[in-house]
């Protein structure tokens, strides 16, 4: 089997404010700021809301078909600093990538296109990708009075009802263009990018190595796979019954990024917010997380098997709150990030 390159999240250390997504790279151009802050922010996080949405609405073989032929070439990364781009941004990149048909997975900004020597081709179109930022605290109010949820608040696990001492997160935009609408580039920016974490092993020891470093306890020979939050583990039918190892380490990486929400590890829990909808909720984490883990390990071609999956129910959740898609890709990204974390510096690449 042809190793496949793949991307690691390079230290992977978990900041203590994982809920404030990194900032945009350097020449990023932004949301007016001049606008009303509440209308602006508000239609961005629904404009990138109805962009998921309207991915997922083409129906659970074409999402999945199309996020793993994105997945073949990697995470999306930045072409001047080989830094995965993170959460949302990941979707938003992946679909672009399949959409306009380019075979690299690089973006830069403008200014970042113009530092290496390169120009945006006219009428080239950017993406627009996402970011938060602390918002200003209201100045005029008690702490114990400022309001949550105006001027673009980032949903954490946490209700939004109630008040907090600060303005909460704000939603900004970026704009990256492939490294296929730049004339002028070296080279060597979309090789370097692209083999700066490239290993040796092929996707199915990748994977392997995977499970085996999380430390995660598994138990085979049972009729379906899911994990066992009570005992802590995952159990999983024998490797033999799966229609290809590819399909088995698909299954056991989403069960795996279930076991990263245990209380002992990254504690995902989301209130009242998503009580009707957590178990659909976090389903649609393990979906995306499985799918940014198997993009590191360079698998594709992979079915999760025994996973009809719960579209319709995520389709509600994101329709009847826009923050949802950004609350569940930043989710993933930390599952990710706690994976891929250990088992990179741990394995020589």
């Amino acid at each position: 089997m042809q190793a496949k390159l793949h991307f690691i999240a390079r230290g992977a250390k978990l900041s203590k404010t994982a809920g404030v997504p990194p900032a945009p790279p350097e020449g990023s151009p932004q949301a007016d700021a001049e606008k009303s802050q509440g209308k602006v922010y508000a239609d961005l996080r629904q404009q990138v809301t109805d962009r998921i949405v309207a991915m997922l609405e083409k129906g659970s073989n074409v999402f999945r078909d199309r996020w793993s032929l994105a997945a073949c070439r990697g995470m999306p990364c930045n072409g001047k600093t080989g830094e995965p781009y993170h959460g949302v941004n990941v979707l938003l990149l992946w679909d672009a990538a399949i959409e306009r048909g380019y075979s690299f997975n690089v973006w830069l900004t403008c200014r970042q296109a113009a530092s290496l020597g390169g120009q945006v081709r006219k009428a080239e179109k950017g993406v627009m990708c996402v970011f938060f930022q602390p918002a200003p605290a209201c100045a005029d109010a008690p702490p114990q009075k400022r309001p949550v949820g105006k001027g673009g608040v980032l949903g954490s696990e946490e209700d939004n009802a109630g008040w907090r001492p600060t303005g909460g997160l704000i939603c900004k935009a970026f704009w990256v263009f492939n490294v296929a609408q730049i004339d002028g580039l070296p080279d060597a920016v979309s090789v370097t990018a692209l083999t700066r974490h490239a290993s040796t092993l092929s996707p199915v020891e990748a994977a392997e190595s995977l499970l085996q470093r999380s430390g995660a306890r598994f138990r085979h020979g049972f009729d379906q796979a899911f994990y066992a939050p009570s005992r802590d583990e995952i159990v999983l039918p024998h490797p033999a019954r799966f229609h290809s190892p590819e399909n088995y380490y698909a299954t056991a990486l989403h069960e795996l990024v279930h076991w990263t929400g245990h209380p002992s590890r990254l504690a995902r829990a989301f209130g009242r917010r998503f009580a009707h909808d957590a178990y659909a909720f976090e389903e649609l984490i393990a979906e995306l997380g499985s799918a940014f883990v198997m993009a590191h390990v360079g698998m594709v071609d992979a079915t999760i098997e025994g996973h009809a999956g719960c579209l319709e129910r995520w389709l509600s959740v994101l329709k009847r709150d826009r923050t949802a898609i950004f609350v569940a890709a930043r989710h993933a990204g930390l599952a990710c990030e706690y994976l891929t974390g250990a088992w990179n510096r741990d394995t020589a690449l």
